[in-house]
């Protein structure tokens, strides 16, 4: 069994990209049915956030599993599969965990050390178990991951000064405002990050907060806790003439803000400046409207470029979580490595007594009548050559079961030997305890 990671971030995709392979609600559950339709995929986790679509699935043969995760991509994107490896990584086993593991530190994202991410990988991973989409290797993975994703935090000083997405965008409102006070603030969606970025608006001095969502209950419930007003998802076009700031981050697949219901309004400002963040994807606003005199608008990939105070302390602390991360990878790679080669080997050693039994037998009917040393002396003879035949590949595969290419030996090995292995051998060694790893 192979651990893949097909997938797409920050780094190789641009915001209008990403957003075509944002996959969540009722867009999770048909996206499990399909993965757990593909014949050539054991199991999957879809992993989905802002930044990134990523996919961790396992299978028998690499290569197959590598086109399902291709195929699942590009038609749930609707992007042929040449456009879509423009933007596609697919690492081997070794670097899938090593990336998941970085994922989960916080080292992967666009603002390092940024609390959210360990939460949806915790996520992530159930809402696999629940749709009846992972199995024993990804649940040891994804354990590991949150685990080591906690050690960092806990060992390392990554997250000493919290950080986030939602941090950036109000700093990038400051930088455009100046001074907040006395600004009046619209958000749309009553998620956890309308909520965060809330908290650290209202702590750098902003009084006035206005909170919308498709859920009016819930935008009430939230305007409550922050003494601010709530109001109806149709009235946000009319709410956009006397606010100063907009974050929009709701969970819908299409524009909520746009051209048809807000140019009108916002040209009515005449030219009263507007900072319009979207951290949302798919994006809440339409990038039309940046044309519109006084209008700033940002995605969240131009947050990268926003300067944060603390960054060069955060970057001081990466090599104290790459070792506790390498440390952690070696580890989950040797019970991985014998996944691999365990079964491997077993089933190299039984195809060598079949092929020597045979042998044996054929070599005794065909001499005729043969003494009890006569016969001992073929047998010990089949069993030596047998033995010596196998003996170094075995040794090899042993060695090389926890090295970055320990996977793919495996794979060669089972392919030149045209080994037959059942998945219930590999599931004999699909137990990765983590309290007695840590």
């Amino acid at each position: 069994m192979y651990v893949l990671l097909a997938g797409l971030n920050h780094r190789t995709a641009p915001v209008e990209v990403r957003e075509r392979f944002s996959i969540c609600g009722a867009e999770l559950v048909q996206a499990y049915q399909e993965l757990k339709s593909h014949a050539d995929l054991e199991a999957s986790v879809i992993l989905s956030t802002c930044n990134r679509t990523e996919v961790y699935a396992t299978a028998k043969d690499i290569q197959k599993g590598f086109e399902a995760l291709e195929t699942f991509l590009s038609k749930y994107a609707h992007m042929n599969e040449e456009d879509l490896i423009k933007y596609l990584y697919q690492p081997n086993c070794y670097d899938a965990i090593l990336h998941l593991f970085r994922v989960a530190s916080g080292l992967d994202s666009m603002i390092m050390g940024e609390p959210q991410i360990l939460g949806q990988v915790k996520e992530a991973h159930l809402n696999a178990m629940e749709a009846g989409a992972s199995d024993g290797v990804l649940n040891a993975l994804f354990q590991r991951a949150i685990y080591v994703g906690k050690k960092v935090r806990t060992d390392t000083d990554i997250d000493r000064h919290p950080f986030s997405v939602s941090h950036a965008a109000v700093e990038l409102a400051r930088q455009i405002l100046g001074d907040l006070d006395n600004k009046s603030v619209l958000v749309t969606g009553a998620g956890e990050m309308s909520e965060t970025t809330i908290r650290y608006l209202m702590s750098n001095g902003l009084k006035s907060v206005i909170i919308s969502n498709r859920s009016y209950d819930k935008a009430v419930k939230m305007a409550e806790n922050f003494n601010g007003r709530a109001v109806y998802f149709n009235q946000l076009p009319t709410e956009l003439s006397q606010a100063d700031i907009v974050i929009s981050c709701t969970a819908a697949n299409h524009y909520v803000l746009r051209e048809d219901n807000c140019r009108q309004v916002l040209e009515s400002r005449q030219g009263r400046k507007i900072i319009m963040i979207d951290i949302a994807v798919p994006r809440d606003i339409d990038p039309a409207l940046k044309d519109i005199p006084g209008v700033f608008l940002y995605d969240i990939d131009q947050l990268e470029n926003v300067v944060d105070a603390g960054y060069e302390e955060r970057q001081s602390v990466i090599q104290d979580a790459e070792k506790i991360i390498l440390d952690e990878l070696e580890k989950f790679n040797d019970w991985l490595g014998s996944l691999y080669v365990v079964p491997v080997i077993k089933a190299l050693k039984q195809k060598g007594e079949i092929i020597k039994e045979n042998e044996i037998r054929r070599a005794c009917n065909r001499l005729g009548k043969l003494s009890e040393q006569e016969q001992n002396i073929i047998a010990s003879m089949a069993n030596s050559i047998v033995n010596q035949i196998l003996h170094f590949p075995m040794v090899n595969l042993r060695e090389l079961a926890a090295t970055q290419q320990g996977h793919l030996y495996a794979e060669v090995a089972k392919k030149l030997f045209a080994l037959q292995i059942d998945n219930e051998e590999y599931e004999k060694y699909e137990k990765f305890e983590i309290g007695n790893q840590g």
